[in-house]
């Protein structure tokens, strides 16, 4: 396989996957926005709070960018902040209490739009490309970072 092909081909793909833009149809949020609220009721569902660093590390962006979305967001009464009581400088992050209703109404959007894809496609397809560019991506991860599986060896024995 001709690599400059393949190069070129992975980042059409990225880029058109990246276009979609999926939940654009359902609600007024960005792909991050969407992420930022569903790590957030699933740190809630946990019984758990969550910070703005710890958001930044589970979407992969900055604290800066999370900030941001936080203030929007806070601004658009989707999420709020609230002091930890132990702590008064950090902040938990939460949704409001409308937000878990717009995030309920916008995953059974979203859910129609996936069913319509699977029904085009079949369920075969979808699961071969699922399964397809997992197996990609790790590999690719094991080229990149040939040490990443040890590193996880010992930070679970320790």
């Amino acid at each position: 396989m001709e690599t400059n092909k393949l190069m070129q081909d992975i980042y059409s793909i990225c880029k058109k996957l990246d276009d979609i833009k999926i939940f654009y149809h359902a609600v007024p949020f960005n792909n991050t926005e969407m992420q930022m609220i569903r790590e957030i009721v699933l740190v809630k569902e946990s019984g758990e709070h969550i910070i703005a660093s710890s958001l930044a590390k589970k979407l992969g962006i900055t604290r800066s960018a999370v900030s941001q979305i936080v203030n929007k967001l806070e601004k658009n009464n989707i999420i709020k902040r609230f002091p930890d009581p132990m702590d008064k400088k950090v902040a938990f992050i939460e949704l409001s209490e409308n937000a878990v209703s717009v995030y309920e109404e916008t995953k059974r959007r979203v859910n129609v739009f996936l069913e319509q894809v699977v029904e085009k496609l079949g369920e075969e397809k979808v699961e071969n490309f699922i399964k397809g560019a997992n197996e990609f991506i790790d590999a690719f991860e094991e080229v990149v970072n040939p040490n990443a599986n040890e590193d996880v060896q010992k930070d679970a024995a320790l």
